[in-house]
């Protein structure tokens, strides 16, 4: 489970600025948190959701770039060829344009509380430490720094494999690899101390950004073709929408015979078709003719079902990350959406950016769920929570943010 998340000197974000998922102490609507399994650690509740807001430009697209990198670099494997980290420094201040990028991540996996910093430019990874919790004592797996004279590491005491393997494992890691899946790559057993927050890095949270949503939209045609089920839960999950979608199947597309000849019949796409419903009757619908919200719903059951299933499988996996959640959709659908991910039986994450202020007025998330971001005057993101501002719990969100009294509004020159 994602604790907290800070970038630095990334886009339009310069000084350090960090995004919580600690609740608040004494705000109602419990069934919003939930309690964190940690072993020898007493953690304050955790946020099932967090909604972010902000103008247009403000950085709440950019604060979730920041998390999918690190999604990124986790699977990248020494190659010969050089690949450029998509990272930039904030360019309003000439001292930070040779500066690193940072992130640092703190989260819980499989009952411990993990510390992962990391640094880097374009060119290369210019830091990285790990830091365990065991029992709530702060432990070091290692550090990883870039200077003048090269990389060099801090190894912990206690960490796993000993110093010939340290050697090996540091030797291995180029400048565009973490040392961390280094290490697990040059390991012939699973590590005990390393794989998990791996692990997490690696699958703990799924992001969605407008690239992601169109390559889940052509995943989830390809799921309907191969699995039944996952027909049926799709055409469920529209229905509960008020999409009214009875059946989803594929056919294959025809070709004429004289073309077969000419192309490789194993790469015949298929066409999905969408089965509509009325009073007068069935229609049936190509994918291609369904509406631009139908198909960014067609696309979220991907990943919604996906994290529905890492809740069934590990309450330690699956934080769900989205830019633009209401991205052609209606607000309602919106609500619904998120009141299902507070209902549901285990916990998980839901974080998503918006501009859907309805969600402010449905009584249905707390002060503290809502984040928002707006630039300084020297362009740089400013990040903070509604619960920072001066109010009482049962105040008019939608209103007073209307009012300017959170601030994060766009400024619109008129005449």
């Amino acid at each position: 489970m994602l604790i907290e998340f800070s970038v630095s000197n990334f886009r339009s974000f310069r000084d350090k600025q960090t995004f919580s998922m600690v609740a608040a102490p004494r705000l109602k609507k419990r069934g919003n948190v939930f309690k964190p399994d940690v072993k020898g650690e007493k953690l304050p509740d955790l946020l099932k959701v967090a909604a972010i807001y902000g103008p247009n430009a403000s950085g709440k697209s950019n604060l979730i770039k920041a998390l999918n990198i690190v999604r990124k670099i986790v699977y990248r494997e020494p190659s010969s060829q050089f690949n450029p980290f998509p990272v930039a420094p904030f360019r309003f201040d000439p001292e930070l344009a040779d500066q690193p990028s940072c992130i640092e991540l703190h989260f819980i996996f499989a009952g411990l509380r993990y510390q992962f910093e990391l640094g880097l430019t374009e060119q290369r990874i210019v830091h990285e430490r790990l830091l365990m919790f065991p029992q709530g004592k702060e432990t070091l797996l290692y550090e990883r720094r870039h200077l003048s004279t090269g990389d060099h590491y801090t190894f912990g005491e206690q960490l796993e494999g000993g110093d010939d393997l340290h050697k090996l494992w540091q030797k291995a890691t180029s400048p565009q690899v973490l040392f961390l899946a280094q290490a697990a790559a040059n390991s012939s057993e699973k590590l005990k101390q390393l794989t998990p927050p791996l692990t997490w890095l690696q699958s703990g949270f799924l992001v969605i950004d407008g690239k992601g949503l169109e390559n889940l939209k052509h995943y989830s045609q390809q799921q309907v073709e191969k699995f039944p089920a996952f027909s049926e839960g799709l055409a469920a999950f529209l229905q509960e929408v008020d999409v009214p979608i009875a059946n989803i199947r594929t056919d294959k597309i025809s070709i004429s015979s004289a073309s077969l000849e000419l192309i490789d019949t194993k790469n015949i796409k298929s066409k999905t078709l969408l089965t509509h419903w009325t009073e007068l009757g069935e229609a049936e619908f190509n994918f291609e003719e369904e509406s631009e919200g139908t198909k960014n719903l067609i696309g979220f059951w991907s990943a919604w079902d996906f994290h529905a299933l890492a809740k069934r499988i590990s309450p330690s996996v699956g934080a769900l990350i989205v830019d633009e959640l209401d991205t052609s959709l209606h607000p309602e659908i919106v609500v619904s959406l998120v009141e299902k991910h507070i209902n549901a039986a285990s916990p998980a994450q839901l974080i998503f950016t918006t501009h859907n202020t309805h969600l402010m007025d449905s009584k249905l998330l707390r002060r503290d769920q809502f984040w928002l971001t707006e630039r300084d005057a020297n362009g740089a993101t400013q990040l903070r929570s509604i619960h920072d501002f001066a109010g009482r719990e049962s105040e008019d969100l939608e209103k007073r943010y209307y009012e300017g009294r959170y601030r994060s509004l766009p400024f619109i020159r008129r005449g």
